[in-house]
């Protein structure tokens, strides 16, 4: 009997270890893809606006360009929580986006003028921050 030549043994054992780099590197590649998940949220628009003497309208439009969906879970205007004066829906599918509003009057402390530090707040921890001035 005779035994294969050395150079299609060669040729042989390439071809296998190509092959097998091929599986682990789209193994790795699926386990490290299903591991980085991200969020980011993109505030697009932030304006206020005045509704009568006393009371303004602030309105944000927040787009997810992560990778899995968003919950907002606070609203921050100068370090206050204004979370339960928030309308609009506050989860943002991955790719989607969300228009929030929220009131506010003098009655809180604000006034004509003044510049608003808004931050968007996340339940994962994430915070994205925004500013408006009040007309």
């Amino acid at each position: 009997m005779k035994a294969i030549s050395p150079v299609i043994a060669t040729v042989i054992i390439v071809a296998v270890a190509i092959a097998i780099s091929i599986a682990v590197a789209l193994w790795i590649t699926g386990v490290v893809g299903g591991m980085t998940k991200t969020e980011r949220l993109d505030i697009t628009y932030a304006n206020a606006q005045k509704v009568n003497a006393t009371t303004w309208t602030i309105t944000l439009e927040v787009y997810n360009k992560g990778s899995v969906d968003v919950t907002i879970d606070r609203i921050l205007i100068n370090n206050q929580d204004y979370t339960s004066r928030v309308t609009g829906n506050t989860i943002v599918p991955a790719g989607g986006h969300t228009t929030l509003t929220i009131n506010i009057s003098t009655a809180d402390g604000f006034s004509a003028g003044q510049n608003l530090q808004i931050i968007v707040h996340t339940a994962t921890g994430g915070q994205y921050p925004t500013q408006v001035v009040l007309p």
